[in-house]
């Protein structure tokens, strides 16, 4: 079972210009460098895309995920790239106080975080029928109970430093009616709510909260598992835009919603989808 959004594909399969550990030619954001940021689900798939920009821009990045073998790899190299090695702990995000407990053991190594990104999903595939009590639980503690409780545990540090940024990764597929997923299509359904129902609490202490909506992302998984010449016509028939979504493009849009140049967004749900109609 993986936590994390598929595994982050290397730079051989984008279609731009990359490094082994994330995208060249992204714009700089002076105001990431230095800040620290916490990374749920970071160890591959977006994730993993999402602590390559953060560290390639000089924030101070910690991130968690179960897949210990794909996050030590990740901070080994992105560190032998010449970046500051990412701070990282296997941790099951199902146990909240083994998460707060990552959050605050990251927090008085890097400091207070200025920006939180809820990344960790699940999408396994399900029937109506199939799904028990116990599942159902089970699915929502991995793609739903997490955000909430980060949020919570990152806020008194944002309020110390005057503001901060956090950031719910949602999905598209729920809003397209995707089938074969209900229990995700609930749990991600809930992002927006999550995002807007705090973002006038937060906003009183200059803490933003939007929501970044992925279309469908070429991460391996996704490839090995879903991508077939239907899915290649599928997408063909509802992108606007022709070339695959990679997740280095979900990455980009979270660094603008982080860093400075996003200071007035905020309980908005910003989608990267290609255009898909």
């Amino acid at each position: 079972m993986s936590h994390s959004s598929d595994t982050y594909l290397p730079s051989s399969s984008s279609s731009s210009t990359t490094t082994a550990a994330g995208s060249q030619g992204l714009s700089r954001f002076p105001s990431l460098r230095g800040r620290s940021v916490f990374i749920t689900g970071g160890g591959s798939g977006i994730g993993a895309a999402i602590v390559a920009a953060f560290a390639e821009q000089g924030a101070r990045v910690a991130f968690v995920d179960v897949a210990r073998e794909a996050s030590e790899a990740l901070a080994q190299q992105l560190a032998d790239a010449g970046m500051e090695r990412p701070w990282w702990r296997t941790c099951d995000v199902r146990d909240i106080g083994a998460l707060q407990a990552c959050i605050a053991e990251a927090a008085a190594e890097l400091g207070d975080f200025s920006v939180l990104v809820n990344n960790v999903a699940s999408d396994d595939r399900h029937t109506l029928e199939s799904v028990t009590p116990a599942y159902y639980d089970e699915r929502m503690a991995i793609n739903e109970r997490p955000a909430f409780f980060a949020i919570q545990s990152v806020v008194p540090g944002m309020r110390k430093l005057g503001g901060g940024s956090v950031v719910n990764l949602g999905s598209t597929g729920w809003q397209g009616k995707g089938t074969g997923y209900p229990c995700y299509a609930i749990a991600k359904s809930s992002v927006n709510g999550l995002t807007r129902g705090l973002a006038k609490t937060l906003g009183q202490d200059r803490i933003r909260i939007n929501t970044v909506s992925p279309g469908w992302v070429m991460t391996e998984r996704q490839i090995k598992l879903w991508l077939d010449a239907a899915g290649e016509e599928e997408i063909a028939r509802n992108q606007c835009l022709p070339d695959k979504l990679r997740p280095h493009d979900i990455a980009r849009m979270v660094l603008f919603l982080a860093s400075d140049d996003g200071a007035m967004c905020t309980a908005q749900e910003f989608k990267v989808d290609a255009g898909w109609v």
